[in-house]
């Protein structure tokens, strides 16, 4: 057994240093009057050593009840990884452990005894995720919220649609947010996730994050956005926590000084307004009649994903169908048709149900999860692939050489559509992150675009595959802005279009965007299909719009 060493702090040692010296240059035993030193020197000694013993334990429990939550939490979380990590809170706070507050037991536990532990962790540390992962992670709650305009109280307490494991938000997860959204300088979330973190305070929750620090960011980032009166009400809330605050003395007579300055500014302005007449008033009118024609793209986007704009009437309704379909007595499914539902008229969208089984599904994730990647676009002026804010995902190529399962669902997938495969592009199989996206964009290359595939040599993308190999409790729609269609994913199914037209034009309504995952874990897998090889499979049309 390894014998037990004693560290003791610094100011132990001072006193152990100081009893070595006396006892160097001095015979003790000579003199009682200079042994009753001694026993002075002892007392503080023993004093100290105390202090030290009940640090320890303090430190020790600490640790102990950071082991048991974290046991607890654990347990949980691995009966059903997937389901756990599908809530973004649990995902964000599991990059948020692992990138800072195990680094803040290792720090706490350094002199530990335990050597084997802190060399175990100090390797591991380095798989661990980095300061460019927790701002991801926090970045995609913030993209959440605004997509599914979900309320700060609503994510910090975890109430999200569709959750099995909720999970509650701290003061410092949510002043952390707001910390990470000031530094990218987006004050709207700043004051959002500042002023939860408020609330959560005066609530009594407990925190390492005192309300100075809080009111200091929320109060600067309420000015930047120009509401100046509650800028400095809470400027003046902070300085009754903390007189002596510098930049909050400062703020106060700056905000007095720009609000005198913005008052008499609008007195100025309220004459001016009186002058003009009802010229403002037609104006106006004008500006809201033209705001209320046009919707930004985003905007229609982010009303798809949550279920809102979709455009289809009950007349066009009436005309989508389902079916038994067999490709015109294909003879692999003329005994054993499969099931065919129409998504959308306009471009045409259809949906396979029942088309790649739990056991295909497994293998292909199996197959890609080693070779998961971050996810690319081709960069319109390069040609060349890049990664790209907008699309939020990993992804991996299979092929028909890795594994047999590959080759039959290509085989499949050229059945029923009547296309060529040999001239189509890998099976890509993705997976989407917290948050995870993918912004309106074209499968197909546009005109000016003319090297967008040039090194397959295969020509443009004339359709596009899409399996959705699990269901989605919350989010992770495929929406069609143009359009105002949405397709929602639902597991062991897949849907199909046409990216141009049979004219060999690409069909501009099928701009579509993979919507953020509110709750759960997005697998898909698709298959871009190409124009060589389909020439006797899918003829030209005769008119550029056909």
């Amino acid at each position: 057994m390894r014998p037990l060493r004693l560290v003791l702090p610094c100011y132990c040692l001072l006193l152990l240093s100081s009893l070595q010296s006396l006892s160097a240059h001095n015979s003790f035993f000579t003199s009682i009057g200079q042994m009753t030193d001694l026993l002075y020197t002892e007392k503080d000694l023993v004093t100290s050593l105390k202090e030290y013993i009940r640090a320890e334990e303090s430190k020790l429990q600490r640790v102990k009840q950071w082991a048991d939550k974290l046991d607890l939490l654990t347990a949980t979380a691995t009966q059903d990884p997937e389901g756990f990590l599908g809530h973004p809170v649990n995902a964000f706070k599991l990059v948020k452990r692992l990138n800072t507050e195990w680094g803040d037991l290792e720090r706490l536990v350094l002199s530990d005894t335990s050597d084997g532990f802190i060399s175990n962790l100090t390797i591991q540390r380095q798989f661990f995720p980095t300061d460019e992962d927790q701002t991801g992670a926090a970045k995609a709650l913030l993209r959440l919220q605004d997509t599914y305009r979900l309320d700060t109280n609503t994510i910090s307490i975890g109430d999200l649609p569709g959750v099995i494991h909720k999970s509650r938000m701290t003061v410092e997860d949510c002043y952390e947010l707001g910390r990470i959204a000031y530094t990218d300088v987006d004050y709207y979330h700043t004051e959002l996730w500042m002023a939860q973190a408020l609330r959560q305070l005066e609530e009594g929750e407990e925190s390492t994050v005192d309300k100075v620090s809080v009111i200091d960011y929320l109060s600067y980032a309420i000015y930047q956005q120009g509401d100046l009166e509650r800028a400095l009400e809470y400027t003046k809330k902070l300085l009754e926590l903390d007189p002596e605050h510098q930049r909050a003395n400062s703020n106060l007579k700056y905000f007095e000084f720009q609000l005198e300055k913005q008052k008499k500014a609008a007195e100025n302005g309220a004459e001016n307004e009186k002058k003009r007449g009802k010229r403002q008033t037609g104006e106006k009118e004008a500006e809201t009649k033209v705001s209320n024609q046009w919707i930004p793209e985003r905007k229609k986007y982010e009303m798809l994903c949550r279920g809102e704009g979709v455009k289809m009437t009950p007349r066009r309704q009436s005309r989508l169908f389902c079916r038994y379909f067999d490709n015109n007595h294909h003879p692999r499914y003329l005994l054993t048709p499969v099931k065919q539902e129409d998504e959308w008229d306009r471009p045409y969208i259809v949906r396979f149900h029942d088309i790649i089984s739990e056991k295909e599904i497994q293998r292909v994730k199996e197959l890609a999860k080693p070779r998961l990647r971050r996810a690319t676009v081709h960069d319109p002026q390069t040609g060349k692939l890049t990664t790209a804010q907008y699309r939020v995902s990993k992804s991996a190529w299979l092929t028909g050489y890795d594994d047999p399962v590959v080759e039959k669902i290509n085989q499949r997938i050229e059945d029923l559509t009547g296309l060529e495969m040999d001239t189509a592009e890998e099976l890509q199989v993705a997976n989407y992150g917290v948050g995870g996206q993918y912004e309106p964009h074209f499968d197909f290359g546009r005109k000016d675009e003319p090297d967008a595939f040039k090194e397959l040599g295969t020509g443009n993308r004339i359709a596009t595959w899409l399996f959705y190999m699990s269901d989605v409790p919350a989010g992770g729609g495929t929406v069609f802005p143009d359009v105002g269609a949405a397709v929602w994913p639902k597991k062991g199914t897949a849907v199909f279009w046409y990216n141009m037209l049979a004219s060999g034009e690409g069909d501009y309504s099928t701009r579509h965007a993979a919507c953020p995952v509110l709750v759960g874990n997005k697998w898909v897998s698709n298959k871009w299909i190409h124009e060589r090889g389909q020439e006797w499979r899918r003829p030209c049309g005769l008119s550029e719009s056909e």
